[in-house]
């Protein structure tokens, strides 16, 4: 992490005003992230531009999504090419998992505990078989997958960068290696860790990755991206086909040449007309992001996690699920009280924002939370 700290107390008062008034100790981002005001904005005056449609132009209306593509590269290490705009990360998945021409006798390799929208699409392909590697204590087994490599039959491997019970991140760097190394594409859903960690998709020797942008890229529901290695992108054959997927459909005055012809770039696998007015309002906020300096969201998550590990450390009736290893999360801590329900109703009571997921407390702090907020969850978690 390089850089000064960027001011909280500012980026709450003019992008985060309600946080300001208190309405919220807002920690469930790993559900869905607020939207700050420059987004809101974006997104009422696209709409008002939609609302009287002969205001927009041919040029906005496209010009958005170029937009949104560049900034989420920029976000993850790629090219504006190598991404293709997606509404979640289950489209983006289930593009993976239909493309990469699986065949009967094929092995996908998983951890168990797995959110359920990176198993099912494998589970769906036929004659493919999805192997789920038992977890440690709940926490995936890498040196197991590591191990697993070089059974017969593996094709894919695909994980979450960040477990969505646990918080627990993936040494995806270490896995990409081996996995390209083997001939294996390694498939990643992101959601849970763009935006609120640095990437870099090319020195991980990622292959595809998928990522809805409603969490911690604080935008709205119905926008993400699927980012495709580039000597990958010409290599797919789309699964679903759509005009604008067509090297030939920026020139409206000759649609009916009927050219199949793919765009030469990621593009190929976006499918029909996109929610302009979306992807603009989801560009507002990662720009944002990009702005505060995703290694610098990234440290003061860190400072604010930190402490909510420290302090489980130091009780006897509260068990930590997350690594307390800050190498092996981002953003997601999740403890254990001894009595669950009891301590979700003070949270809940005190005004928090949270989450209860696998029968554990969900705490997920973002840019926008302060060291005081945490306090204030430690005092209560500890009645």
């Amino acid at each position: 992490m390089s850089g000064p700290a960027y001011d909280v107390d500012e980026l709450r008062r003019n992008e985060f005003p309600w946080a300001v008034r208190g309405e919220s100790i807002y920690l469930n981002n790993a559900a869905t992230g607020p939207m700050p005001m420059r987004a809101r904005a974006a997104r009422a005056a696209f709409e008002a531009l939609r609302d009287e449609p002969f205001r927009i132009s041919y040029e906005q209306q496209f010009g958005a999504l170029h937009r949104a593509r560049a900034l989420c590269a920029r976000l993850i290490g790629a090219e504006a090419s190598e991404i293709a705009l997606m509404v979640n990360t289950s489209y983006g998945l289930n593009l993976a998992a239909r493309a990469l021409g699986l065949r009967a006798g094929d092995v996908v390799l998983t951890f168990d505990r797995e959110f359920p929208a990176n198993v099912y699409p494998w589970m769906a392909v036929p004659g493919v078989r999805v192997v789920r590697l038992p977890c440690l204590d709940t926490l995936p087994d890498e040196e197991a997958m590591l191990r697993t490599l070089d059974e017969p039959g593996v094709r894919v491997v695909t994980v979450s960068w960040v477990q969505f019970s646990t918080g627990y991140r993936v040494d995806l760097a270490r896995l990409g290696r081996e996995c390209r190394a083997r001939g294996i594409r390694l498939v990643v859903d992101a959601i849970q860790g763009v935006g609120a960690h640095p990437i870099d998709v090319g020195a991980a020797d990622i292959d595809l990755l998928a990522c809805g942008g409603q969490k911690w890229m604080l935008s709205p529901w119905g926008t993400g991206f699927l980012y495709v290695r580039p000597e990958l992108v010409r290599a797919l054959e789309p699964v679903d086909i759509g005009w604008l997927s067509m090297r030939g459909s920026d020139d409206f005055s000759t649609l009916t040449e009927y050219d199949l012809t793919f765009r030469d770039d990621a593009r190929r696998f976006e499918v029909g007309t996109l929610p302009a007015q979306a992807f603009a309002t989801m560009a507002a906020s990662v720009e944002l992001l990009l702005e505060l300096g995703i290694d610098r969201v990234a440290a003061h998550i860190a400072s604010l996690t930190q402490r909510l590990v420290d302090w489980v450390a130091s009780r006897e009736d509260v068990r930590l699920i997350t690594p307390a290893d800050a190498s092996r999360r981002a953003g997601i801590i999740c403890v254990a009280p001894a009595d669950t329900a009891a301590a979700a109703r003070r949270l809940q009571d005190a005004g928090v924002a949270f989450a209860v997921r696998e029968g554990v407390i969900r705490l997920a702090p973002h840019c926008f939370n302060t060291a005081e907020e945490i306090e204030r969850v430690v005092s209560e978690l500890g009645d």
